[in-house]
């Protein structure tokens, strides 16, 4: 499409929304908000495909529940594809006027014929017929992704099947359709949006474009790079090398929350120098030869930006523990570095990059106050855009990118047996909440599932003790025995220091975002 953001609305799920098509995504809990949406429109009628290889709670109100097998995505929705156009229910008239590289994708989803993919994702050829037939005939349908879909080896190519399913059938561009994926932290859409990322400057404006370099070198008075840099994989693979010798790392927690962290530990060990600042001494800390305090979101003025592109004012609650603001500590820095910097507020930080990114041009303090703003925001006049691509795609047609069958870096064999994959849920945030007596005092531990025909196997139940072995390191965690998961699976969270699940996972990568395969590796299984 050219834009990477939920294409629609949240609340399009129960204002308009007739189809939910969620893949990847066990919303409820980990993004239990929209989840109740969720759950609150198929109650009133709307209709729910899940796919899933877990048995997530909201399974229980779908109408179909697609259980493919770990990995097997893109054969999924090419199988899906495959049975629109054989039966002429793609939308010929959005193809023509909207899309290119059709041929391309007719010809390779051509090779994913229901009994093949049946063969490779474990689901029914009739339920595979049912779901394609319904998801093409609906007319408005919603369609829903998240770490399920991103976190494997072939993450870029599976959020692209996606938006290949979209545009074969017309759900784009309008209320009650769409691509939408839910991002797995409060403000992961605003940091990139605000160019947290190595590729782009604020509103996605490439830094190797001429003259988006030119317009930031005039604004900064200072040459600006004109190369992509590192990738967060990338500045770890350096650190090793000896390339890169100092990190500043703010409000993240690697050695828990990063794919196989005994290699993130290793970097850490190499650099020369490290200053972490936090909210608590982590196991990422630990290894700092500075520590700065940081301010948390109570504590701080300006804004998130959730995952329908909305941005929200925040306003903190209290002043500051540490003295200052995460953005004044920040300042400093660049003042001591050399740079001077005069910024009096967040507000001030805001002004100068909306004047810098054509698609937040419109937006202010001023009017996020009032409400917050969806961008593209262009002009001071603009209400805000509920939903993308109305008429025209972002870059003109859309583009079809079709893929075949990527399978996972790293499959069960026969030394290690099992395959494990890992998440988020409900009572947990990532790896801070742990740091919280009410939380902890819910759930206080790892209980990792297995599925009843592995645990008769091993000879455990549930409270039982097993060690969890994968090439990379182990881990010792509590067990829960049940059919949530397939046999032959081990579902794990990493939210808990004391059971580092992360120590385990695997090290493949997506080539394209270097997205840790956090949800297929292979592990073995012993009762303690």
């Amino acid at each position: 499409f050219g834009s990477g953001a939920m294409t629609n609305s949240i609340n399009e799920i129960s204002t308009d929304a007739e189809l939910m098509f969620l893949i990847g995504t066990n919303t409820t809990e980990a993004h239990p908000v929209i989840g109740y949406k969720m759950r609150q429109a198929a109650r009133n009628g709307c209709k729910l495909v899940v796919c899933d290889p877990r048995h997530i709670d909201l399974v229980d109100e779908a109408d179909y529940w697609l259980r493919q097998n770990p990995g097997t995505d893109i054969p999924l929705l090419n199988g899906l594809m495959h049975i629109i156009i054989k039966e002429g229910l793609e939308d010929k008239k959005f193809i023509e006027e909207r899309t290119e590289n059709y041929e391309e994708l007719k010809a390779i989803v051509e090779n994913y014929p229901p009994e093949k993919v049946s063969e490779i994702t474990g689901i029914s050829v009739d339920d595979l017929y049912a779901v394609a037939r319904l998801y093409a005939t609906t007319d408005k349908a919603m369609l829903f992704y998240t770490l399920g879909i991103t976190e494997h080896i072939c993450g870029t190519r599976n959020v692209m099947s996606c938006a290949n399913l979209a545009m074969l059938t017309g759900h784009l561009g309008r209320a009650g359709v769409g691509v939408c994926p839910i991002r797995g932290q409060n403000n992961v859409q605003g940091a990139c949006d605000q160019g947290a990322l190595p590729n782009v400057y604020s509103g996605y404006q490439a830094v190797t474009n001429p003259d988006v370099k030119e317009k930031f070198e005039k604004a900064w008075g200072r040459p600006m790079p004109d190369k992509v840099g590192l990738k967060i994989p990338e500045m770890f693979e350096a650190a090793h090398e000896g390339t890169v010798k100092s990190m500043y790392i703010l409000g993240e927690n690697p050695v828990l929350t990063d794919p196989d962290s005994n290699h993130i530990r290793g970097a850490l060990e190499k650099l020369e120098f490290m200053v972490v600042q936090e909210l608590f001494l982590t196991e990422t800390a630990e290894y700092a030869d500075v520590i700065l305090p940081a301010a948390s979101f109570a504590e701080c003025d300006g804004t998130f930006t959730n995952t329908e592109r909305r941005i929200q004012r925040v306003r903190k609650a209290i002043e500051p523990i540490p003295g200052k603001a995460n953005w004044e500590s920040i300042c400093e820095m660049f003042n001591y570095m050399g740079y001077p910097v005069n910024y009096d507020s967040p507000e001030d930080i805001w002004d100068e990059m909306a004047s810098l990114t054509p698609s937040m041009a419109g937006t202010n303090y001023e009017r996020l106050d009032k409400k917050g703003l969806q961008w593209p925001c262009p002009t001071l006049d603009h209400p805000g855009t509920q939903f993308m691509h109305a008429g025209k795609f972002t870059r003109g047609l859309g583009l079809f990118q079709p893929s075949d069958h990527i399978p996972p870096g790293e499959m069960p064999d026969e030394e290690y047996p099992f395959l494990l994959s890992t998440g988020r849920i409900l009572h947990h945030y990532n790896v801070t909440t742990p740091y919280s007596p009410g939380i902890m005092s819910i759930w206080d531990r790892e209980w990792a599932e297995v599925n009843p025909v592995d645990a008769e196997k091993l000879g455990v139940v549930t409270g039982d003790k097993i060690k969890v072995a994968s090439r990379r390191g182990e881990v010792e965690t509590a067990i829960k025995v049940t059919d949530r998961v397939l046999p032959g699976v081990i579902w794990m969270s990493f939210h808990y220091s004391e059971t580092p699940t992360n120590a385990i996972t695997s090290p493949h990568l997506d080539p394209i975002t270097g997205t840790g395969e956090y949800k297929v590796c292979a592990v073995k299984l012993a009762k303690v």
